[in-house]
């Protein structure tokens, strides 16, 4: 006689289990892997000039890849796992900034959505399988809920990260306590007798928030306009590979020793406890006290006064050049680029294109972005004053401000204005 758990295991393809043992090696490759993830990302979207969505588009194609290979192994090997916890955090990232920056969905609908997901998720594998233990990944149907779960974590703790510090106003360095803090608590909640599966994808969903805001710190400047998170300097590109050293030595230790596999660290380790009822609905009403307590902080924060985003009224610069003064030192193969992404955003909104001009105007936010570094110093007044028209002229378009999207004419007028600066 066989369960219907045992029957449906037969029906797929038999492996040993898909996923490591959760040590503390997992842990801490985890929020390596998060960490690396964000600075990458960042990195290739702003410095390299690809753009959020062309950014989207190379590592859903990478994941794909990564993921086939992953499922298409007997067993858990570290190399291939921990490469695909990498790029799927870039890209659940990803999928969360697109709906942020590019179609201004705002950060709450984000967290509510993916909430859905992710319960709809887990509903329908438990539904199918009756588990969603990650003891129990040894099946293709099993593998496959457990990385689409994976996925949909790193965009939700992408959606709440986010959406904490824009209420709170916290830098990077501060925010790094609450996730921590939150992990701390599920881990002493989960030695009193929580649930197991339940805390894991609790403190999974944390880490993703707790990696970003690490990476952000490392990698955001001493000193920076108010309302700018600040940090140790270290850049998005070294941070990575910082990061990138610390998962690769960690994988080398875990392949020669095996101590995260299942089945190693059975023969070494006793068995798990059957868990205690009483505890376990103890522990859960825990977990409610603790979610009644960070939405507390969060709102106690939220009215505290602190120090947000730059006035949008102090943007002007207050040097005013002639036409084509301020690009005057750039390279002229730059100027004519967002010059071109100008024009086109100020043909589609004269047009009543709204949904060209606001990509064209997404795209020349990003490659001025992405310039900064290299034509800022070429003349810092120059950028200054045109960074403060750009500002303008995004906020007709409620691209990075909290406004709506503001009438045609005003675009039309901040387009013009923009573009009579560059000469």
């Amino acid at each position: 006689m066989t369960t219907a758990t045992e029957a449906r295991a037969r029906s797929g393809r038999l492996m040993l289990n898909k996923v490591p043992e959760v040590t503390v090696w997992f842990w801490v490759i985890k929020v390596l892997c998060t960490t690396v993830g964000e600075s990458f990302a960042d990195w290739i979207n702003m410095k390299l000039g690809v753009g959020l969505v062309n950014t989207a588009w190379i590592f859903t194609a990478v994941f794909v890849v990564v993921l086939v290979v992953q499922l298409r192994l007997k067993r858990y090997v570290p190399f291939p796992y921990w490469l695909t916890v990498v790029v799927v955090s870039v890209t659940g990232t990803l999928y969360t900034d697109i709906l942020t920056d590019q179609l201004n969905v705002p950060l709450w609908i984000s967290s509510a959505v993916f909430s859905v997901l992710l319960a709809a998720v887990f509903g329908v594998w438990w539904a199918r399988e009756r588990t969603l233990s990650i003891h129990s990944v040894t099946t293709l149907p099993r593998e496959s809920f457990y990385w689409l779960a994976v996925l949909v974590t790193f965009a939700l703790g992408t959606a709440t990260g986010d959406w904490t510090l824009e209420l709170t106003g916290w830098s990077p360095g501060v925010s790094v306590l609450l996730p921590l803090g939150l992990i701390a608590a599920i881990t002493a909640l989960w030695k009193f007798g929580a649930n197991p599966v339940l805390s894991f994808w609790l403190a999974y969903i944390l880490t993703r928030p707790l990696g970003a805001n690490i990476g952000d710190w490392l990698a955001s400047p001493k000193v920076a306009q108010p309302g700018e998170p600040t940090g140790l300097d270290l850049g998005t590109f070294t941070t990575s590979l910082i990061f990138l050293g610390l998962i690769l030595a960690t994988v080398v230790y875990l392949t020669v020793t095996r101590s995260d596999v299942t089945e190693t660290h059975e023969a070494t380790h006793a068995a798990h406890t059957t868990g205690d009822p009483r505890k376990e609905r103890v522990a859960l009403a825990g977990f409610g006290l603790l979610a009644v307590a960070t939405a507390g902080l969060l709102v106690w924060a939220h009215g505290r006064p602190h120090v947000g985003p730059a006035p949008e009224e102090d943007n002007t610069s207050a040097v005013q050049l002639a036409p084509g003064q301020a690009v005057k030192k750039f390279p002229p193969a730059k100027v004519a680029a967002l010059k071109t992404l100008a024009s086109t955003s100020l043909k589609d909104a004269r047009s009543g294109n709204e949904t060209g001009a606001h990509a064209a105007a997404q795209k020349l936010r990003d490659l001025w972005d992405a310039d900064q570094a290299s034509l800022q110093p070429l003349d810092n007044t120059g950028w200054t004053s045109i960074d403060a028209q750009m500002d303008k002229m995004l906020k007709t378009f409620g691209i990075d401000h909290s406004n709506p999207p503001m009438s045609p004419a005003q675009q039309e007028k901040e387009l013009n204005t923009l573009l009579t600066d560059m000469g």
